[in-house]
């Protein structure tokens, strides 16, 4: 293979499938974000670690698109997002799991579950989320509100892998979760890498973190500080505590 060729092929088999450069967001008049900048490789899992009010849930919602003001570039797949729509953002296929969950309370599992469009192909079928998340199916005729904190979340995460998106958003997901449950999750977490799924996931629970994750980015006052390899992480144990006030 020529030389310039291999160069275009080893950048295509290294390149980000999202790339944040500069991003600023603001709440009104309040300047939140200041400047966040990360990269997250294709089947990658990352986290973003920090306190409460770092700016983790906003940078979410700036790369969704759901934040009114932003600034900066988002790169998703090659595609500059900064300026789109969130609708159009989510059809490119990135799917936001919010740590609300966003159940319907007038609606059913299943209907929960059917509700958002398939955007992309290769989203997963009905049966592929009950392989997930074997509760849901003994649940389907449930209200969505009448669901355990575990099973609002499954619902939840598999409502947006149904969508086809490749890259997921998941913020706080074992927020309030049994021990078990969490563990559950981080079960599922794992299939998803190992399935070819990319995750950027906000998390406090930075054992939990270090159990999915392959790196971890820290967020301080709408910055992103520090970026930690999960191989080095007992290597630097200190200074996260220190970075998470713990």
């Amino acid at each position: 293979m020529p030389e310039a060729a291999r160069d275009i092929a080893t950048n295509a088999a290294t390149a980000p499938l999202l790339s944040v450069r500069g991003l600023n967001a603001w709440y009104g008049e309040g300047h939140v974000l200041h400047g966040i900048d990360f990269d997250v490789s294709p089947g990658e899992v990352v986290t973003l670690l920090g306190r409460n009010g770092a700016g983790k849930t906003t940078t979410l919602k700036s790369i969704i698109g759901i934040m009114r003001k932003r600034t900066g570039s988002v790169v998703f797949d090659g595609a500059e997002t900064i300026h789109m729509p969130s609708r159009t953002i989510a059809r490119l296929g990135i799917g936001y799991c919010p740590e609300e969950r966003g159940i319907f309370s007038s609606l059913s599992v299943e209907e929960n579950l059917l509700l958002p469009p398939q955007v992309r192909p290769g989203g997963l079928t009905v049966e592929q989320i009950f392989d997930l998340f074997p509760n849901l199916r003994e649940r389907l005729a449930s209200q969505g509100t009448k669901l355990s904190g575990g099973e609002q979340q499954m619902l939840a995460i598999g409502r947006i892998l149904r969508t086809g998106a490749r890259l997921l958003l998941l913020d706080e997901p074992t927020e309030g979760l049994a021990p078990v449950i969490v563990d559950d999750i981080g079960r599922t977490i794992a299939r998803l890498k190992n399935e070819g799924f990319t995750i950027v996931l906000v998390e406090q629970n930075f054992r939990f973190a270090s159990r999915v994750a392959d790196r971890h980015y820290v967020v301080e006052q709408g910055r992103v500080v520090d970026m930690i390899p999960n191989a080095e992480l007992d290597a630097n144990i200190d200074k996260l505590h220190a970075y998470l006030g713990v």
